[in-house]
């Protein structure tokens, strides 16, 4: 029993580090979002983010990346992240999503 307490707290250390990380990764690669996709929620002309899925801004940066969808500017930006970080500023806007809007 002791040794499943053991494991469990263990668990959620280590859940709480990597989200604290993936906060922190997500808010310095979506600082490069920021520039031209206004992160409060707003819309000054350019497309808001802050709305989509994880699953939908993961598959959209994708998209760029393999020139499915044209845009030279998204594409350079696809093309200078990995895999992981377009998923973790994928999670990182979602959950700021969530903070934005009520």
């Amino acid at each position: 029993m002791i040794a499943v307490s053991i494991a469990a707290g263990s668990l959620i250390i280590f859940a709480d580090r990597s989200q604290a990380a993936d906060r922190d990764g997500g808010a310095q690669l979506a600082a490069m979002c920021a520039s031209c996709h206004r992160l409060d929620g707003g819309d000054g002309g350019i497309p808001t983010i802050l709305g989509m899925s994880p699953e939908m801004l993961t598959r959209a940066m994708l998209a760029y990346r393999s020139r499915e969808r044209p845009s030279h500017i998204m594409r350079a930006i696809a093309l200078s992240l990995s895999d992981e970080e377009i998923a973790t500023v994928a999670r990182y806007l979602a959950a700021l999503n969530r903070q934005v809007r009520p």
